[in-house]
């Protein structure tokens, strides 16, 4: 075991709390069929045991190694935890409660994604792990923006670095059909990304992930993989 935490370069925390069990993604599955007030009040003492609780603490321990990296990410982890409840004022889809735990951990909020941080979810769908300018503010987006024009090279190096695109498969983000001025719609004939209004990367795991010991490994070699880009984004909207 000692040997592990040297090779991972984690702290002994993470090999001293308890895994995700099975319990955890059987929870959403039974949640999905029941998916209403009533049964989640009734199993609520069991979502804070095996759900809510344990995804604090794996917070916690991330966090601890990220600031490793990156010590303004030294944040709350309760701050960094999206809430259960589904926003349903403007959905079709009145089901109350999401069917995972997610958190974002960024520098300034779980809205300054863009500033350097790290979204990730998990839950019986999928594990995913995240990042860069996702719905940035108005002003953020153009700041990125108008950096990408002045630091062509050093932004196309970023989005092709080999480890981020062994990861990542691409730049998600819808696109603008124009741009506010004659300078950037001549820019995004070159390059192209400066055409969407995010610029965001996501990879996905599979669900068994998060029963594994591997599953802090994992996410810490994706969050590794996105230093360039993460780190350009982080620079062009500060």
């Amino acid at each position: 075991m000692n040997l592990l935490i040297e090779q991972k370069g984690l702290s002994i925390a993470y090999y001293e709390m308890k895994n995700f069990s099975s319990d955890f993604n059987q929870f959403f599955k039974e949640l999905a069929a029941n998916n209403h007030k009533d049964w989640f009040d009734q199993n609520r003492d069991r979502y804070h045991r095996i759900i809510k609780e344990p995804f604090e603490t794996f917070i916690t321990v991330l966090i601890n190694e990220l600031m490793k990296d990156d010590p303004r990410l030294n944040v709350d982890p309760k701050s960094t935890i999206f809430r259960i409840n589904r926003d349903i004022r403007f959905s079709k889809d009145k089901s109350p409660y999401k069917l995972n735990r997610s958190a974002a951990i960024a520098p300034n909020g779980k809205k300054s994604i863009a500033q350097g941080g790290i979204y990730i979810e998990i839950g019986p769908a999928r594990v995913a792990v995240g990042g860069g300018a996702f719905q940035p503010e108005k002003e953020e987006l153009q700041r990125l923006r108008k950096y990408i024009v002045n630091h062509p090279k050093e932004f196309r190096k970023a989005v092709d670095d080999e480890q981020f695109n062994h990861y990542f498969k691409e730049i998600y983000g819808k696109a603008n059909k124009r741009l506010p001025t004659k300078e950037l719609m001549i820019a995004s004939q070159i390059e192209p990304l400066l055409l969407k209004k995010s610029m965001y990367y996501l990879a996905e795991e599979s669900p068994d992930l998060v029963e594994s010991d591997e599953l802090l490994p994992r996410i810490l070699e994706y969050h590794a993989a996105a230093k360039p880009l993460r780190d350009f984004i982080a620079r062009a909207v500060s």
